[in-house]
């Protein structure tokens, strides 16, 4: 066992003195040691549950005949780090969550690790960290939030606080209303309602073959979650016994069944970045333009909010991932998993309950699936649009550009009636280093749909977007600003074709005036220079890389 490197041998008095501190009897010695990587904290609804979850999996550990070791790493909530400058820590804190993991793993020689995690940039922090190390791993997801209720109506966290404070803004609720959503709109624990990129990420960890069958849809409050925790703890002995590491799970076959699950549902377009990433951490080639040719061959079967009318408790119910996977059977990959069965066993052994919440690939609700990979002279790296959350009519679009270079003031101007129909919100220098940390624009987003501009108006940044975002938003421009790209030297008024089912976005500029603009370009200096914000502006790659560290 790796741990035999602090517990065996005459040179390792002192290290099992220490671990004797720590309450150990000598028996434990010849049992593997566990890290139990848990994401905590009082801060972040999807993981104020997980106090109840790690009393589960330590069951699991210590029946399985392993010796469990807690430890913590950071966790933030995107929700409340939005629309301020507290939204350039979330997907920067991704790089620091892998090297927490990956530190204390490799510090203590620990021979397996179950990783406790639930919301947006833990997840794929800790799938990172489980591939970099390659110890036999098993990722457990918090699970969704139960929907929220205002008398008989379900209420989801974007729809009703987001879009609502617009809607109140505008005059079409009263702030009575509004007051009653907010309370009403997150019941409890778990992640956000929707597939947002938590739940996205927890559909997909279980497709890899990272967590059991179930995992990813179990909501946060069930007794299925609690089971499932402790099914984690004892599974990860038979892993570490069997030496089945994450390598042997994640593989190009495993990658492409998740690209295709999340074009079947609809996911968040942040799954991009953070696929990208994990594929990087695993040496293997994953680019934009697999995300766009798994999404023209796979349809988008299922209408989940925030863009659709069901609710990740409606996904479970109908079966859940695995009966995802029975649906687009043909189309994956018979890859395994950490719990010992191959996709197409499980993909065999599900039941499809609901016929409407996972529809069959001739009753989609798009042809195509959710997310699509545009190009062109404004972005000729490529940029990400999440198409299943755009209206037909505005698929293709041409509209004059309105440009902020930094979300704040775009926001105030979409709340002061400046945006009109026809106008292209342009929101630069948010990207990976410019943000630095590629904000997520849900809140300009959101004002957009609740002040009744969805059908009018477009968004386009070198930021990211939540997948709580609808109508035609189109993120991840690369290069971004900061780096020189073309979205640097836009304009007021300048026009801007978006077609969609093209795979376009260009400015209406010849490349003569491209270039005597960038002759007098300046980038605007970085917001934040100072501490790892800094350290990560200068390290980061760009958005069509997975933003990862260099």
């Amino acid at each position: 066992m790796r741990s035999d490197n602090i517990k065996k041998g005459l040179e390792r008095v002192p290290h099992r003195a220490l671990l004797h501190a720590t309450g150990l009897s000598r028996k434990n010695f010849s049992k593997p040691f566990i890290g139990v990587a848990t994401s905590f904290t009082d801060l972040v609804p999807g993981h104020i549950g997980m106090r109840d979850l790690e009393r589960y999996i330590e069951r699991g550990v210590c029946a399985g005949g392993g010796v469990p070791f807690f430890f913590g790493v950071p966790a933030i909530c995107d929700g409340l780090a939005m629309g301020h400058l507290g939204m350039c820590y979330p997907l920067a804190s991704r790089e620091l969550i892998a090297d927490s993991v990956e530190s204390v793993c490799n510090a203590h020689s620990l021979d397996g690790i179950v990783c406790l995690t639930n919301c947006d940039k833990i997840t794929p922090g800790m799938i990172m960290a489980a591939v970099r190390l390659n110890i036999p791993a098993i990722i457990v997801t918090a699970g969704p939030m139960l929907s929220g209720r205002l008398r008989t109506r379900k209420l989801a966290f974007v729809h009703d606080t987001y879009e609502g404070l617009a809607r109140a803004k505008k005059g079409d609720i009263s702030r009575e209303e509004l007051e009653c959503l907010e309370m009403e709109a997150c019941p409890g624990a778990g992640s956000c309602q929707g597939l947002y990129t938590a739940n996205t990420m927890a559909c997909l960890t279980e497709t890899m073959g990272m967590s059991l069958p179930g995992c990813g849809t179990a909501l946060a409050v069930s007794a299925r979650k609690r089971r499932i925790a402790e099914a984690s703890g004892e599974r990860i002995i038979e892993l570490v016994k069997k030496n089945i590491t994450p390598r042997q799970i994640i593989t190009r076959e495993s990658l492409e069944n998740a690209v295709t699950v999340d074009m079947a549902l609809g996911g968040s377009s942040n799954t991009v970045l953070h696929l990208m990433a994990i594929a990087h951490e695993a040496g293997i080639p994953l680019d934009l333009r697999t995300f766009d040719r798994i999404s023209k061959t796979t349809a988008h079967i299922a209408s989940i909010e925030p863009s659709g009318e069901h609710f990740m408790e409606d996904v479970d119910f109908a079966g859940g991932i695995p009966a995802v996977l029975k649906r687009l059977k043909k189309q994956l990959h018979n890859t395994p998993t950490v719990g010992g069965k191959k996709i197409f066993a499980i993909a065999d052994a599900a039941e499809i309950c609901d016929e409407e919440v996972i529809r069959t690939p001739d009753r989609a609700y798009h042809r195509q699936g959710g997310i699509a990979v545009l190009s062109g002279n404004l972005a000729p790296n490529g940029a990400v649009v999440k198409q299943s959350a755009v209206s037909p009519s505005m698929m293709k679009f041409t509209g004059k550009a309105k440009v902020f270079n930094r979300e704040e003031e775009a926001m105030q101007a979409i709340l002061n009636n400046e945006i009109k129909s026809g106008h292209v919100v342009v929101i630069r220098y948010e990207g990976p280093s410019g943000g630095p940390g590629m904000r997520e624009m849900l809140a300009p987003t959101s004002a957009i749909v609740g002040m009744g501009l969805a059908d009018s108006v477009a968004l386009i940044t070198d930021g990211r977007f939540s997948g709580g975002t609808k109508g035609p938003c189109i993120g991840h421009i690369s290069p971004e600003a900061a780096a020189g790209g073309p979205i640097a030297i836009l304009k007021d008024g300048d026009i801007i074709n978006i077609d969609i089912p093209g795979r376009k976005i260009e400015a209406v500029l010849s490349k003569t005036e491209i270039a005597r603009r960038f002759k007098t370009w300046k980038p605007v200096p970085p917001k934040i220079t100072a501490g790892y914000l800094g350290r990560y502006s200068k390290m980061v790659s760009s958005a069509d890389k997975g933003a990862v560290l260099k």
